[in-house]
């Protein structure tokens, strides 16, 4: 892939004009436009779609911890859509800490920066389209709500008190209202260092933070009712 970059934007206003320009675009003339080949399948390149919008619209964190538009203080998430206007799949937030994290508080949290402020980017994701056929949606700015924001915050408070207590081994996919914990190594040879449950450090699998398709859906029904459609 070419080196390609276009600089920040400068606005929030400059940002969405970028992103009413890829609006009704697909993917092979997005990556045309950078020089970028459209991958056959998304099986080993499954960022594929999420770095190339991120060049477009002159994204600059990178795998920084804070939002990818950092001086404007929003993160961006593209978000497969099935026919039905629904989310594929969770979307990922950011890495979980497993070590010092003690005294860590929500408003410091990576959850709570990331999630402040979001450009969500639809893309459509149905099998029966061809990777270099799918289309770019019209993408919008989001912010929780106070109610969305409070139950995020619990979700985060009660995932991080089992972490202090060594007690990572039980966390599974079914707690956590709005986010989820689910490791996130390709493999189970991939580890990292967490707590035990007698507080010492032990080898676990790293984990990360996600939003269930629940609560993405309710964001996107949200968004498509204030659209009118």
């Amino acid at each position: 892939m070419s080196g390609v970059k276009f600089s920040p934007p400068e606005s929030e206003q400059e940002l969405l004009s970028r992103v009413t320009a890829l609006a009704g675009k697909n993917l092979s003339q997005l990556g045309g436009e950078i020089h970028w080949p459209v991958p056959e399948n998304l099986k080993h390149d499954k960022g594929w779609i999420g770095q190339l919008i991120e060049v477009h619209l002159g994204a600059s964190a990178g795998n920084l911890s804070a939002p990818d538009f950092q001086h404007l203080g929003i993160e961006l998430k593209t978000i497969p859509l099935k026919q039905n206007k629904k989310a594929k799949e969770t979307t990922f937030v950011c890495a979980t800490p497993l070590i010092n994290h003690m005294g860590l508080l929500w408003q410091d949290s990576c959850v709570y920066h990331k999630l402040s402020r979001v450009l969500w980017l639809p893309v459509e994701a149905d099998p029966d389209i061809a990777i270099a056929e799918r289309k770019v949606g019209t993408g919008f700015i989001w912010s929780p709500s106070a109610e969305q924001m409070q139950v995020l915050q619990q979700d985060w408070e009660e995932f991080m008190e089992l972490i202090s207590m060594g007690q990572v081994e039980t966390i599974t996919a079914h707690l956590g209202e709005y986010l989820q914990i689910r490791p996130k190594a390709a493999n189970g040879s991939v580890l990292t260092t967490g707590i035990g449950s007698k507080g010492q450090k032990k080898q676990t699998l790293p984990r990360g933070f996600y939003l269930r398709t629940l609560f993405t859906n309710q964001i996107l029904q949200e968004q498509f009712n204030d659209m009118g459609n």
